[in-house]
């Protein structure tokens, strides 16, 4: 038998734990620890408090449901609070009187998590929260919560029925940690759809497993409901259904007009529909809330990050040809490298060395497949631009406009504006409704096929030319700068490297430093070596100040995560400072960027040329003078621990928040993030 997941210890009745719902996450965070079933109070709370912070945890009928996955919980738990008075956790009909905060150990056994997911269920239930409010004891409040686990509410069938009159709909339910949200939208759902006269199948893709829908009841289903935080699993078995897709939280909060929703786009030839694994109006499409500027940079993000493994693993190639075989391979004329050094293996023996060498071989493939791997910059970014956009069908048209945008010499401005085009030509195109002899075609031809024509004609005729020319004119003006003005622009890349850690700002920085890559130029090789170096500086600044400098400023755990940053600064991984900053970013954020302009505006006063666009120190033999980089990131980072030092001991925000509690450790954020 697993141990109960709440005991009277973990319960508080009519209980004032604060005004604001951090005050009443900590408290309950407190208690779970004080019954032994977590580790550290801290911790706990930064986790829960990482998960609050993306989706409001209140529900309708004031109740609210914080939790979190967290490496310092050791036993699934329940605590609960019965507040008084009220706390604001995010509902739109009030604030919340119960308030049960759910805390799961990283690896929770499915038995665990299937207990979670009944309380969840049972919380949407008007007769389960009424006697939650009349209970007179902690014993009464266990009492229930046992009652509630021990048997599973009854669940929408998976398995197709009978044909009746009734309109039959089907749905997934899905949200970030796969505790709550996601089996509470499902029941709220289904028993609107109940109220409404519809027949709702619901498939819940959460952590207590999966009962995947029955194709018979997806075949006869006339529209489709996705509420859902993350990507929905096996979408292309809802392809060419009509659908409607929220926020999961929207599921529990307004379930009727979900249903309602549905219920029109089945009857609706111009609804949105679900194409070949895409939702047409969601793969990118206006998402309810996020305003135009948002969904730009959402796409752009996405098109950089599947990018960069392309740039990392073909420039780190190209670095490795240059030690091994020297600098002088990317003189040889293309292909004689290949052809000179890279036998065939059938013929490759210890007595057939090439001329210079069997390390000089090894170098030439090296610098062969990274020059390879490094041609698909452009038309990655492009075409991963186009899939945020229009989801699968969006790829080849970017692509091919990308590879235009190489063709023409448009580079990496020719890419995001052909890749932009090619993903909102697929889109529209996969827009209106077609006969259902036609959908399958839809996302395998005649969209990739349309989309390439309109994308890369446009580019090809119109225009990639003046783009190209603007190209050439921002390369050519870099090229030329010197002195004072390369300081400068040092500066700014460190700044911007430093200002939001991996964010978009930073993302935009290295961008255009790979893209100039290509050029081959000394200026292009120096603006690389800026930002590689201050990109460094967050991470081993944050190291320097909490485990050398100030080591009694920081907690336990941030000392623990300084030592961390050690390595990921030197590997050129600024995401390492990303805990000090969520902790405390109105003092690490400035620190941080003031040591990165130092750092850049040293570099590039001194010359410093990188040909391999990240690795870190891992890649000094791709630096001109690796002494004085590995001098110049030391620096900055240096400035950077007494900058943050210095805040940490005279300068305090003026504003009361998570960052401002010694006690609280928000170091873990970026875990109950990526959960």
């Amino acid at each position: 038998m697993p141990a109960p997941l709440i005991t009277p210890g973990l319960v508080a009745l009519d209980a004032d734990l604060g005004a604001g719902r951090q005050d009443v996450i900590r408290a309950l965070a407190d208690r779970v620890v004080g019954a032994g079933r977590a580790t550290d109070t801290d911790a706990l709370f930064a986790d829960a408090w990482a998960r609050e912070q993306k989706t409001d945890t209140g529900v309708p009928g004031g109740i609210a449901i914080p939790h979190c996955r967290s490496t310092a919980v050791t036993a699934p738990t329940l605590a609960m609070a019965r507040l008084r008075p009220p706390v604001d956790f995010g509902a739109f009909d009030g604030p919340a009187d119960i308030v049960f905060f759910i805390a799961a150990p990283e690896g929770a056994g499915e038995l665990h998590l299937q207990l979670l997911a009944k309380l969840a269920r049972s919380l949407i239930r008007d007769d389960f929260t009424a006697a939650l409010r009349s209970a007179e004891s902690p014993e009464r409040i266990v009492a229930l919560v046992e009652e509630a686990t021990a048997d599973e509410p009854a669940a929408a069938a998976t398995e197709a029925s009978p044909s009746s009159d009734r309109p039959l709909l089907v749905g997934i339910t899905s949200c970030a940690t796969g505790i709550a949200h996601t089996y509470m939208a499902a029941d709220a759902l289904t028993n609107a759809a109940k109220r409404l006269g519809v027949e709702l199948h619901i498939e819940t893709q959460g952590s207590a497993g999966t009962v995947r829908l029955d194709p018979a009841l997806i075949e006869r289903a006339g529209a489709v409901i996705f509420a859902n935080d993350v990507d929905v699993r096996d979408k292309q078995r809802f392809a060419g259904k009509p659908v409607v897709q929220a926020p999961v939280k929207r599921g529990i909060d307004h379930p009727e007009d979900m249903v309602r929703e549905a219920l029109a786009a089945a009857t609706d030839p111009h609804a949105p529909r679900v194409q070949g694994g895409a939702t047409s109006s969601s793969a990118t499409g206006p998402r309810e809330g996020e305003s135009v500027g948002g969904t730009i940079k959402r796409i752009l993000l996405t098109g950089v990050s599947y990018m960069i493994p392309f740039v990392a693993g073909g420039g780190l190639l190209i670095a490795l040809g240059f030690l091994l075989a020297g600098y002088g391979i990317a003189l040889t004329p293309h292909g004689a490298a290949a052809n000179n050094a890279v036998l065939t293996l059938q013929t490759y023996n210890l007595g057939h060395l090439p001329p210079q060498g069997l390390l000089y071989y090894l170098g030439a493939a090296a610098f062969e497949i990274g020059g390879a791997s490094f041609g698909f910059l452009v038309p990655a970014l492009a075409g991963y631009i186009a899939y945020a956009i229009a989801d699968r069908p969006g790829i080849a048209p970017g692509f091919v406009a990308g590879a235009i945008s190489v063709f023409l010499g448009a580079g990496f401005l020719g890419g995001i504006v052909g890749g932009l085009l090619a993903g909102y030509a697929a889109y529209w195109i996969g827009k209106p409704a077609v006969p259902r002899w036609l959908r399958g075609l839809m996302p395998v031809v005649i969209i990739p096929l349309l989309a390439s024509i309109i994308a890369s004609g446009l580019m090809l005729l119109v225009l990639g030319a003046p783009i190209a020319a603007l190209t050439k004119a921002l390369n050519d003006g870099l090229t030329h700068m010197t002195g004072t003005a390369a300081i400068l622009l040092g500066i700014v890349l460190g700044l911007m490297m430093c200002f939001d850690l991996g964010g978009p700002i930073n993302k935009v920085a290295y961008s255009f430093a790979v893209a100039g890559l290509s050029a081959g130029t000394a200026a292009n090789f120096q603006i690389m070596a800026a930002v590689m170096a201050a990109g460094m500086v967050p991470p081993l600044g944050m190291a320097f100040a909490s485990t050398v400098l100030y080591r009694r400023g920081f907690t336990e755990v941030e000392r623990e995560n300084g030592a961390a940053a050690w390595l990921l600064g030197a590997s050129f991984i600024s995401e390492g400072a990303i805990p000090f900053a969520a902790a405390d970013p109105l003092r690490v954020i400035p620190s941080s960027m003031v040591g990165g302009a130092v750092t850049g505006a040293l570099s590039m006063a001194l010359g410093l040329q990188s040909r391999a666009p990240h690795g870190g120190i891992f890649v000094f033999f791709a630096i001109n003078n690796p002494a004085a980089w590995a001098i110049a990131i030391l620096i900055g980072a240096a400035v950077t621990g007494f900058v943050l030092v210095a805040l940490k001991r005279f300068v305090r925000p003026g504003a009361r928040s998570v960052v401002e509690e010694p006690a609280s450790d928000t170091s873990r954020l970026p875990v109950a993030v990526a959960a």
